[in-house]
């Protein structure tokens, strides 16, 4: 490592400042500040409280999300594996089926390493345009502003494939996470000035632009001919009943059942959210304040229950396992940067989104996944509600001076 470390510093001063390449010191800063730590640093008394910084928050971040990303491809590949033993191989006609048949690794079910491969194989180019794509706009604007190749989107880039169903084509990832960083995020000037989640800004964008590819039965099982509905459009189309003849309460929450790559496992959730808490990364007011929102309006339809939505009987536990519910309490609502700052705002913006999660998911069963849209609902409403609570801080602090 000494050797790269001497051969990036000889390379300095041609993209420092007066240098042949000055601006493409974006990338270099970019690669130098992956592969080591900063070569700036304090030399006098600072201001700071602990040695956390943008880039070890990211690596964190990216940590929790390990379980979510080994279990989805596992599933992604199981749910494939399964759809495939019923139709029988011959219709496994994907170019990963042929990768799968010339490393002679085969279709079975019931190995852990069969599966996860073949969900590598969905996962793994998703990832790739992800970051290719989505680090192209990043740079292209890093140059234009001669500002330094921002860590955050170590994060968006991870986490934007894991919403997405594995069929999706690469060509609408790369439109989507084009949107996501131009128009939800370099447009307001870039990480830290966005409101809105980048990587829910691109799923939205995807789905409100071609809902055929991102929703719907065919999408979730990555095998053509194969369609399978989620349990959240069984439970809007046929009831919790029917729903629960296939799927069982544990299958939903170890996370056994069709779905977008990385959010099917409630337990590979709340692995990383206990990271994301232990570490002092994610905020446990917005998590639990979530869980209360939908839990507390949850609760209510059960108890008014409707002969014509099929969705009032859906009870807080099945809410919780079932779509994107845990993997958006975790790893979207909590984004630092575009949720509610004050720690009494955050009680207040997670209940919005609990509430709203299970109003879209219940009173629009068109759209059974709501979690999405009441993030970025919440996201909107953050700044107004830290405005009214720092306004609110204020004036009890003049009531105290004034007395």
């Amino acid at each position: 490592m000494k050797f790269l470390r001497r051969l990036l510093d000889s390379q300095a001063n041609k993209f420092e400042k007066g240098g042949k390449y000055e601006r493409l010191y974006p990338l270099w800063e970019a690669l130098d500040s992956f592969l080591y730590s900063p070569g700036e640093v304090t030399r006098e008394s600072s201001h700071i409280r602990d040695s956390l910084d943008l880039k070890r928050l990211m690596i964190t971040v990216v940590i929790a999300l390990i379980p979510c990303i080994l279990f989805g491809m596992y599933n992604t590949g199981l749910q494939a594996n399964l759809a495939l033993a019923q139709l029988g191989i011959e219709a496994a006609t994907s170019w990963q089926a042929e990768v799968l048949k010339m490393l002679n690794i085969g279709f079975n079910p019931e190995s852990i390493f069969a599966n996860t491969i073949h969900g590598a194989l969905y996962f793994l180019p998703l990832l790739a345009v992800s970051y290719g794509v989505g680090g192209a706009w990043e740079a292209l604007f890093s140059i234009v502003r001669k500002h330094e190749f921002n860590e955050g989107f170590l994060v968006t880039g991870m986490l934007f494939p894991l919403v997405l169903p594995p069929t999706l084509p690469l060509w609408q990832a790369a439109l989507g996470i084009s949107f996501g960083i131009v128009v939800g995020k370099e447009i307001f000037g870039g990480v830290g000035r966005n409101f809105l989640n980048p990587a829910l800004t691109c799923r939205a964008f995807l789905y409100f632009a071609y809902p055929a590819q991102i929703s719907g039965d065919a999408v979730w099982v990555a095998v053509d001919g194969y369609s399978g509905a989620t349990p959240l459009s069984t439970v809007a189309s046929s009831g919790m009943e029917v729903m629960q003849q296939s799927v069982s309460w544990m299958d939903a929450f170890l996370g056994f059942v069709p779905g977008s790559i990385g959010e099917t496992s409630t337990l590979a959730c709340l692995i990383g959210a206990a990271i994301l808490v232990m570490t002092g990364i994610g905020s446990w007011r917005i998590m639990v304040s979530v869980l209360i929102g939908a839990f507390t309006l949850s609760f209510f339809f059960n108890s008014v229950s409707s002969s014509t939505n099929l969705m009032f009987a859906m009870t807080p536990g099945w809410h919780l396992v079932l779509g994107g519910f845990a993997f958006g309490l975790v790893f979207m609502a909590t984004d630092p940067v575009s949720a509610s700052m004050t720690h009494t705002g955050q009680w207040f913006y997670g209940i919005l989104i609990g509430l709203m999660t299970v109003l879209i998911r219940v009173v629009n069963p068109a759209f059974p996944e709501g979690i999405m849209l009441a993030i970025l609902f919440g996201n909107v409403w953050a700044p107004v509600i830290d405005f009214y609570v720092v306004k609110a801080n204020i004036k009890r602090r003049k009531q105290r001076h004034a007395q």
